[in-house]
C-alpha cells in the first residue's frame, strides 16, 4: 500500500469516525432521529441558501453525508403541523392526570351479559368484532356453586409485568396509574403479551378496521389502529382528560361498574352516577384482585357475585357445558 492510499484510508476513517461521533450525540443511534432545538424541530438543511447570519454555528449533516459547520440562521424549521399534534399528544399520553390515580370496581352480582361494555368500547377503539379490551367470562368457582359473568379488562397493575419487558418502552405506566401503550414505538414483539398474567393485550395481525386516513395517532386512545402493533384496555384515558367516565361503564345498563380515584377515595357508578367512598364498598363488600399472589398490584376489583341482581343465563341455559373451554373457572 502506498503513502498516498494510506493517507486517504486514514482520512476517510477520520471522517467516518467523526459522522459516527456526531450520530450519537443527536441520539440517531438511540432511534430519535430528529433534532430538537427550543422547541423547533429541524428536518432539512439547504447550504446553497443564504440567509442572515446569527453567527452562532451548528454541525450537521447534508443531503450526501458530509459533515459541515452552518450558521443556525441555514437550518430550516419543521412546519409539520401533523409531527407537532403528533408529539404533545404522545407528551400529554406520557405523563397523565397530575394527582389521580384511577381504580375500577366491578359488581360480578350485577352482570347478566349485556356485553354493551364491549360494544362501546370496541366502537371507541375501532376493533374487530372478534378484538376486544374487555370481555365478559363466564365462570363458575365450583361444581356446586352457580355460575356468573365476569368482564375482564386490563387491569392496569401498580406493578406492571408488561412495561419490564418491552425493549422499546412502547408500554409504560404513567403517574396516574394508567398502563398505554404508544403503537408510534411499538415493534410488534409481542413481549409485554408474554409478560402479561391476565392476557389482557391484543395483537392486530391483519390491517385495522378503518385505515388512517392521515389521522393523528392518539396514544389516550390508540387510534388509528396499525398492524403489526398491541392493543389493549386504556381506563379510556381520552375520556378522563375529559372529565369523563370510561366508554364502558357508560354504557352498562345494569350498575356493574364503578370507577374513580383511589387519591380521593371515590367511585361513581356508570349507570346510576352515584358516588360512594372506594375502600368502604371494597371492605364491606368482599372486594378481591384476581392473581394477588403475583405481586401485580390490579387496580380492578371485583365485588362477589352474591345476592344475584339476575340469575344466570346463557343461551337458555341456567347451567354451564362443561366442555366449554371458553369458560373460566375461579378467581384466577
Amino acid at each position: 500500500m502506498n503513502e498516498n492510499q494510506e493517507h486517504n484510508d486514514q482520512q476517510n476513517l477520520n471522517e467516518d469516525q467523526a459522522r459516527r461521533s456526531f450520530l450519537k450525540k443527536l441520539g440517531i443511534f438511540a432511534g430519535i432521529g430528529a433534532v430538537a432545538t427550543a422547541g423547533a424541530v429541524y428536518v432539512g438543511f439547504d447550504h446553497e441558501k443564504k440567509k442572515n447570519p446569527t453567527g452562532k454555528k451548528v454541525r450537521v449533516l447534508t443531503a450526501d453525508g458530509k459533515l459541515m459547520e452552518v450558521d443556525e440562521a441555514e437550518l430550516e424549521k419543521n412546519e409539520n403541523a401533523a409531527t407537532e399534534e403528533l408529539n404533545e399528544l404522545q407528551r400529554r399520553g406520557r405523563e397523565g392526570l397530575p394527582g389521580k390515580h384511577w381504580v375500577m370496581v366491578i359488581d360480578l352480582s350485577k352482570c347478566r351479559n349485556a356485553r354493551m361494555c364491549m360494544a362501546a368500547c370496541q366502537g371507541a377503539h375501532e376493533l374487530r368484532p372478534e378484538q376486544h379490551h374487555i370481555n365478559v367470562l363466564r365462570m363458575q368457582d365450583a361444581d356446586h356453586t352457580e355460575p356468573y359473568f365476569m368482564p375482564k379488562p386490563c387491569y392496569h397493575c401498580d406493578n406492571p409485568p408488561c412495561t419490564k419487558v418491552c425493549p422499546v418502552d412502547a408500554t409504560f405506566k404513567r403517574q396516574d396509574g394508567i398502563v398505554l401503550i404508544d403503537n408510534e414505538r411499538c415493534i410488534g414483539c409481542r413481549f409485554c403479551i408474554a409478560g402479561c398474567p391476565y392476557s389482557a393485550r391484543v395483537f392486530n395481525w391483519i390491517e385495522p378496521l378503518k385505515p388512517a386516513n392521515d389521522r393523528v395517532y392518539d396514544v389516550e386512545l390508540n387510534v388509528p389502529q396499525k398492524k403489526g402493533t398491541i392493543s389493549k384496555c386504556l381506563f379510556s384515558a381520552d375520556c378522563l382528560r375529559k372529565g369523563e367516565m370510561p366508554y364502558c361503564t357508560r354504557a352498562c345498563p345494569n350498575g356493574v361498574y364503578w370507577f374513580g380515584d383511589r387519591n380521593e377515595d371515590t367511585v361513581t357508578n356508570g349507570t346510576t352516577k352515584e358516588t360512594v367512598s372506594f375502600s368502604e364498598l371494597i371492605r364491606k363488600n368482599g372486594g378481591y384482585t384476581v392473581l394477588e399472589e403475583l405481586g401485580t398490584k390490579p387496580q380492578v376489583y371485583y365485588l362477589p357475585p352474591k345476592n344475584r341482581a339476575f340469575p344466570f343465563q346463557y343461551e337458555g341455559k341456567t347451567e354451564l357445558d362443561p366442555n366449554d373451554s371458553r369458560i373460566g373457572g375461579g378467581r384466577g
